[in-house]
């Protein structure tokens, strides 16, 4: 494997990741949606109709589950990404510092 194959799957498997974070954030939107859907059936229904009262909380606590999964999820993800970089960085600083070496060494013969 050369290093340009290296740095084009590195570059290939950053994208996506960055993807499924996006993908990701539109799922927290949606459970932030669906949580405000239950606040404002909570707020005007109060004591007026008990069933949607009860649906207004279900949908709030649905959605605050989703945004903490979601959320955790993508603050994971991010970690992943930054992971995935520094591994190359790692090994492009040590395949420079390989072939200086080898560079040097065969010149000294």
């Amino acid at each position: 494997m050369t290093i340009d194959e290296m740095t084009k799957g590195y570059e290939n498997e950053v994208t996506y990741q960055k993807h499924m974070l996006r993908n990701l954030g539109y799922w927290f939107q949606l459970c932030t949606i669906i949580s405000g859907v239950g606040i404002v059936l909570i707020y005007f229904f109060h004591h007026k109709i008990l069933w949607l009262n009860v649906i207004g909380i279900i949908l709030l606590v649905i959605g605050a589950l989703g945004m903490l999964l979601f959320g955790y999820s993508g603050w994971k993800g991010q970690q992943n990404v930054q992971a995935v970089v520094d591994d190359y960085e790692k090994k492009i600083a040590y395949f420079k510092k390989e072939s200086k070496a080898k560079l040097t060494s065969s010149t000294k013969k």
